[in-house]
């Protein structure tokens, strides 16, 4: 039986003025088929004209910028109906004019909206920020349509991929030819890529899968992207490709200073040992890919337990990483041991308030959490839940004095390894915080709050101070993540509007720089044979500039220098501390901002004592090889993107901008 589709009418308030001189209408004039998509039915299916599409979409048009139709007062990027990367998505409905603010806030369209009292409008600085929405919603719409809305397709393609092959490498030594190195690496590469593109139309089309799971239980099998979880599962297919492109390297024993004593020549490099035929490299990749599974499960989740099954998910897999895989000078079982004590004693804390938040309401449904789970507790209750959930998601984070088994673990994992748990598993812990205390417990959380704050400062200068005198590269970066999830946590715990945007756009910023920096780090440890900075090595930037450039540019991004992804997450959480949320306590949290930029100035410090001693080095020999294809071309993306975020900071707003709007209305 044929679908047959009814053509929508042309939307209201479409005038043929605001299309003079141009062949065809805008797409949101044009009658589109009632489901959504293109189809026999719908009138523009072979209409040429793209560039005068684009033209309509940035109101470029004879008669000069006209308002765009559905557009809010103020221009918003959030109208109804819109897609879903940069608005509420299909079916949805946008929050009219005076919805989803603070009391007090003017509307978007007050006279006073954007400008501090006492001061004037900055127009041009607002026609830039609107020709700069206007551009990001040309992209999204370009996308929209040139990428099919398979539905729960997307969701399926996001993670089947990764399951299927993650079981098939586990079982590849019962196989009766066991499948080559070559074959295991493009297996791995090939479910990641698949699984990005799952993941690119997931944040897209904004696809909902809802199954009932344990029907006694009235437990769900819910998938959803959201503003909060979109941003995340893109970054983590990001870093999924560039972690399964990685090379597993067994490390050459460490060189003395002088290359001499070896019997070598002063010109000989030391090899890169890509030794991915090495024992249990399937096992290695299914590692990796069930860490991915595990992740976006999770970062998907719209039920509780399915969240806390992808939370779990990525513990053994991650262990297993360290205590096989991890330097043999590092002790990696006592590493892997450290590792699975503390998240398990983490996730037992963290599950612990999930039951008493699904006693208390009587469901698991994140979403119903949201609506009824500040109505449901009282206010001692909601302390000590989120004391619970706090304390769980602050190991896994870490938050200061929780952080001891970060450094060690950095250290000991292999490079894929350290990518991943810096860019992708800390986020677990950041993430759960936004979805679960922030909108659910909000007055258990303002309790909390000052403590949250204060602990969060103290581990960024802590961890400076340890950046200034540690001597292993990894250990290092291992100190600035500790001191970077420092300032998300701040902004966490501001409750403002800019503290909320600042820690999901630093959460993303970090997940970047971390995985750039630990992928230069790791290939200059292959060649160096340790990543000790007592050692006395050729500079960087004579004989691995292509390395160099890499680690220039992180360091770089972790000082927060503008222009760059880290400055905006950091300068955000100053702002949003030095005026919190009313029921937070100012004059604490203004001092929190003061230790705060006392941390932003160490994080220069140290980064430019790296610099020093790697960059420029202290002498020419020996010299060492340039980045490989796969370290160039992981290299390349997330440099790219580390100043494509910083540049354009407004695309990743715009994405959890909804979002944030829905949490602080309620």
């Amino acid at each position: 039986m044929a679908l047959r589709c009814t053509p929508r009418p042309a939307a209201d308030g479409c005038h043929p003025a605001a299309h003079a001189g141009q062949r065809t209408a805008s797409a949101a004039c044009r009658p589109r088929c009632a489901h959504a998509r293109r189809c026999s039915a719908d009138p523009g299916r072979d209409e040429p004209g793209r560039r005068a599409r684009a033209r309509c979409r940035l109101r470029l048009s004879v008669a000069g910028r006209r308002p765009r139709h559905g557009a809010g007062p103020g221009g918003d990027l959030v109208r109804p109906g819109s897609p879903g990367l940069l608005g509420p998505g299909p079916g949805r409905r946008a929050a009219p004019a005076g919805e989803g603010r603070r009391p007090g806030q003017p509307a978007a369209g007050d006279a006073e909206h954007g400008a501090r009292a006492g001061r004037r409008p900055r127009p041009g600085r607002d026609r830039g920020d609107h020709l700069v929405s206007e551009v990001l919603i040309a992209v999204r719409d370009e996308l929209v349509e040139l990428i099919p809305d398979l539905g729960t397709g997307w969701l399926l393609l996001a993670l089947g991929p990764l399951l299927l092959v993650a079981v098939a490498l586990l079982t590849a030594g019962r196989w009766a030819s066991p499948p080559g190195r070559r074959v295991v690496h493009v297996a791995s590469m090939l479910a990641a890529m698949l699984s990005a593109v799952g993941v690119l139309g997931t944040a897209l089309h904004r696809p909902v899968l809802a199954q009932p799971w344990i029907e006694s239980l009235g437990v769900w099998f819910t998938l959803r992207a959201d503003g909060l979880s979109a941003p995340l599962i893109l970054l983590t297919a990001v870093i999924g490709v560039v972690a399964t492109s990685l090379h597993l390297h067994v490390p050459p024993p460490p060189r003395p200073a002088d290359p001499a004593l070896e019997g070598t020549t002063p010109t000989s490099p030391i090899p890169v040992v890509r030794a991915t035929d090495v024992p249990g490299l399937a096992s290695y990749h299914a590692c990796l890919l069930l860490i991915l599974l595990g992740s976006l499960l999770a970062f998907l989740a719209g039920d509780a337990l399915l969240f806390f099954i992808g939370f779990e998910l990525v513990l053994i897999p991650m262990w297993l990483l360290i205590g096989r895989y991890g330097d043999p000078a590092s002790d990696p079982r006592g590493a892997a041991q450290r590792f699975l004590v503390v998240t398990v004693v983490g996730s037992s804390l963290m599950l612990a308030g999930l039951l008493a938040l699904a006693t208390a309401t009587g469901t698991t449904d994140l979403a119903l959490w949201a609506q009824q789970g500040p109505g449901a507790l009282d206010r001692s209750t909601q302390i000590v839940v989120a004391a619970l959930l706090l304390s769980g998601l602050a190991l896994k984070i870490p938050v200061f004095p929780l952080h001891t088994w970060l450094p060690w673990v950095h250290a000991t994992a292999p490079t894929a390894g350290s990518v991943l748990l810096a860019a992708v598993l800390l986020k677990l812990g950041t993430y759960g915080i936004a979805r679960f205390v922030v909108p659910v417990v909000p007055t258990g959380f303002a309790f909390w709050a000052p403590l949250l704050g204060g602990l969060a400062v103290v581990g960024v200068v802590w961890a400076g101070l340890a950046c200034l005198v540690e001597r292993d590269l990894k250990r290092l970066i291992a100190w600035a993540s500790v001191a970077h999830l420092g300032f998300v946590v701040l902004a966490l715990a501001t409750g403002t509007q800019t503290g909320l945007q600042a820690a999901l756009f630093g959460n993303v910023a970090h997940g970047l720089v971390s995985a750039l920096l630990f992928v230069v780090v790791g290939g200059l440890k292959h060649r160096w044979g340790s990543a000790d900075l007592a050692v006395a090595r050729a500079a960087v930037r004579e004989v691995a500039p292509r390395l160099g450039v890499g680690l220039v540019l992180g360091l770089a991004a972790g000082m927060g220098l503008p222009g760059l992804a880290g400055f905006w997450g950091e300068i955000g959480a100053l702002f949003a501390s030095w005026a919190p949320a009313a029921d937070r306590p100012e004059g604490w949290f203004r001092s929190f901002t003061v230790v705060g930029a006392l941390g932003a100035v160490l994080a220069v410090a140290y980064s430019v004592r790296v610099l020093r001693e790697v960059w420029t080095g202290d002498r020419l020999e020996p010299r060492v090889p340039d980045a490989i294809v796969t370290e160039r071309w992981a290299i390349g993306l997330l440099g790219a993107l580390v100043v494509a975020v910083g540049v354009v900071p407004t695309a990743l707003f715009a994405v959890t901008a909804p979002y944030v709007a829905e949490v602080l209305a309620r």
